[in-house]
């Protein structure tokens, strides 16, 4: 075993298991997530907790991204890069984020990204970068949307609750491999993302129930 599963298979249930606890966690629809096979997992983002929310309620061992900020965070940076996560500069151009990511699902692993690129203070889902779509694009692999609501008014002890939904894997079979066709996929993720996202909120209000079909 490589240390990137060796720290999934200790992190998830130790790291994960405390945030499900704390956010008392329910995803829906994980079973999605292809088991095998490169694939680009896309999520939206309001809040650190989402991390080890996703990073419990993730199927399969995913490599994420962090901003080279944290890399450079003594101890922080040796932590996150154990469990496969790949520095990006944000803002800019970064060939060796964007070839890393590529070899990830080339490989046939799985690829977590955030597509907004930060968190979105608004509280609701916001415009969705081309990164993960030109990945999929490129290496023609499916993306998996997967929305997560309640985090933006998550607190340490408040213990609102946070949910997660995984949607349909999607293709982009038949867009270009450039700049119009990574707008265009880029257009359907934020629209999937929404869609996840606004089903999220009508079953909170509903009281969350587990017995459910899936959006």
């Amino acid at each position: 075993m490589n240390l990137h599963r060796a720290s999934w298979a200790v992190g998830q249930p130790l790291l994960g298991g405390a945030t499900a606890i704390a956010t008392r966690l329910r995803s829906y629809g994980a079973e999605r997530v292809p088991e095998n096979g490169g694939v680009v997992l896309a999520f939206n983002h309001f809040h650190w907790i989402d991390i080890p929310a996703i990073g419990y309620a993730v199927p399969r061992p995913a490599y994420f991204l962090a901003k080279v900020e944290a890399h450079r965070v003594l101890g922080l940076g040796q932590f996150i890069r154990s469990f496969g996560t790949i520095s990006v500069r944000r803002g800019e151009s970064d060939r060796d984020a964007v070839r890393r990511m590529r070899e990830v699902v080339r490989d046939g692993n799985a690829l977590g990204v955030f597509v907004e690129g930060t968190r979105q203070k608004s509280g609701v889902p916001g415009h969705v970068q081309p990164g993960a779509a030109m990945v999929a694009l490129q290496e023609d692999v499916p993306v998996v949307c997967a929305a997560i609501h309640g985090s933006q008014t998550w607190k340490l002890g408040n213990f609102a609750p946070v949910s997660i939904v995984w949607g349909e894997p999607l293709r982009f079979e038949g867009l270009p491999r450039g700049g119009k066709g990574y707008r265009e996929a880029s257009l359907e993720m934020e629209r999937e993302l929404r869609r996840l996202w606004e089903w999220l909120c009508e079953l909170h209000a509903e009281g969350r129930p587990r017995d459910v079909t899936l959006p």
